[in-house]
């Protein structure tokens, strides 16, 4: 009967966490679990540790992971975002470029007013890619407006393939960039993601004879 009970209670689990996958935005369902963090150079202000026991949240600070393409900051973002739910919280997650699509969208349809109502009950925001993809200068302007409504009330976690003195070439206005930069680090613990493409190595694992 134990067994019985324990299989049960683990079902509901894993029926619990899919249901965040739809729900939550997130693209797939990553846990900390088999992760390892010897690529991440971590800030005096927040070990592993404190990272993932969620202190940074409480606080309503900000985790900003910067690195090349492939070192693993998306499956971070993302395994944060899912422990976040598991405790209850509001959390939402975007790709950058899909977002900015979502704002411009709800600006022409006279939506963006409730949608950035929406975000605003969050209590952690994953931005996701900020650096692929340049914006125009509306979509830049929403998506600033979109971090300036989360300024020390959330908490927002965000990834970047670039360093902060090349966003501008993403947002394209330096004033609108050095704003957005100033709100997302004044409270942020910067993480940096070192290493080759986890997704290369593998690629590369698999040919080899």
């Amino acid at each position: 009967v134990e067994q019985i009970l324990t299989a049960e209670l683990e079902g509901r689990k894993r029926a619990k966490l899919n249901k965040l996958v739809n729900t939550d935005g997130f693209p797939h369902l990553k846990t900390f679990e088999g992760y390892v963090v010897d690529h991440i150079t971590f800030p005096s202000s927040c070990n592993y540790e404190k990272l993932v026991d969620l202190e940074w949240l409480q606080r309503r600070e900000n985790i900003l992971m910067m690195g090349a393409v492939g070192t693993g900051k998306t499956p971070m973002a993302i395994a944060l975002g899912v422990e976040a739910c598991r405790r209850g919280m509001g959390v939402q997650f975007f790709r950058a470029a899909e977002l900015v699509g979502i704002l411009q969208e709800k600006f022409e349809v006279g939506m963006l007013s409730k949608f950035r109502a929406k975000l605003r009950k969050m209590d952690v925001f994953i931005l996701d890619e900020v650096g692929y993809v340049p914006f125009n200068q509306t979509g830049s302007e929403l998506l600033f407006n979109v971090i300036a409504d989360c300024y020390e009330r959330q908490s927002v976690i965000v990834t970047s393939n670039l360093e902060f003195g090349q966003w501008t070439s993403v947002f394209g206005d330096n004033k609108l960039t050095a704003a957005l930069v100033d709100r997302l680090v004044h409270h942020a613990h910067i993480l940096s993601f070192t290493g080759e493409s986890f997704r290369l190595k593998q690629a590369m694992d698999r040919v080899k004879p």
